[in-house]
């Protein structure tokens, strides 16, 4: 996972060879933790931090402490379904019932399903999200995949400018090492307009990790082969599987996944009330 890089900066290819090392010093930096922070800061996340910052301990401890702020302030865990079920009623954001071939989640968005006016509930609703897919990672597994469906777009539903900005700024922030790829398929030319000023909230490692996917490009669709079964891809990406986003099917699974968080962070009240 970790392999060496032949560039002058040897301190840095070190750091990368004794990640345990760095695990150790980075719990050591930020000091005891209690409740909820205690549960977030695994070896594994602490590990994200760090690959995040490039094994940077001092950057990392800077990263990880705004975040362990952020979700005490934002509490994405207590977030409930029944909360954020409007915005998903069109089908415009959820998790899809298929992975990559890596057993990866993936989470589909269809921007052009917009069907609110609120950003704040907006952005719950995909905070919720990303909360709900990484809950739902197999054992092992760190990150997930986003599939971006295009048809139908165009400026006058896309997202604010600001509103991009602050999703990028929450993914980057606080999801770090969380995103496997992000596939946006069948984007239309006028996107490009859009995508030259969004790209510059992106930093290099997730700018990366985003692929255009052109329907009627052979060599493009291919990558959706490599990344995903074809049986199970939904028709909308290239697939072969006809299922459609089903809203009070959705909604069931999420009401019970709302159980399995609220046991996971020791939620108790929330989990009984919550069935």
């Amino acid at each position: 996972m970790f392999r060496r890089k032949h560039n002058s900066h040897g301190k840095q290819d070190h750091d990368a060879e004794n990640p345990e090392e760095k695990i150790e010093e980075l719990r050591a930096e930020i000091g005891p933790l209690e409740g909820r922070s205690l549960k977030y800061c695994t070896d594994e996340c602490l590990r994200r931090y760090l690959v995040a910052r490039k094994w940077d301990v001092g950057k990392s401890k800077k990263m990880l402490e705004e975040t362990v702020e952020w979700r005490s302030n934002y509490k994405p865990e207590e977030i409930r379904w029944r909360e954020v079920a409007e915005e998903g009623e069109t089908g415009k954001v959820y998790r899809a019932d298929f992975r990559d071939r890596e057993g990866r989640t993936v989470i589909v968005m269809r921007p052009a399903k917009q069907n609110t006016s609120s950003q704040e509930n907006q952005q719950r609703h995909l905070v919720y999200l990303l909360e709900n897919a990484i809950i739902n990672l197999p054992e092992k597994q760190e990150q997930m995949m986003w599939l971006i469906d295009f048809t139908g777009w165009s400026l006058s539903n896309a997202v604010p400018i600001k509103q991009a900005r602050e999703i990028a700024n929450i993914l980057q922030s606080h999801y770090p090492e969380r995103l496997g790829f992000a596939f946006l398929y069948n984007p239309p030319r006028i996107f490009e307009a859009f995508w030259k000023v969004v790209k510059y909230f992106l930093d290099p490692k997730t700018f990366q990790k985003v692929k255009f996917v052109y329907p009627k490009n052979r060599e493009s669709m291919e990558v959706m082969s490599e990344f995903f079964d074809l049986d199970v891809l939904t028709v909308e990406f290239g697939g072969r599987n006809k299922a459609e986003y089903e809203h009070e099917a959705f909604s069931k699974m999420m009401e019970e996944d709302d159980v399995k968080t609220a046991r996971f962070w020791d939620l108790q009240q929330q989990a009984s009330t919550a069935v």
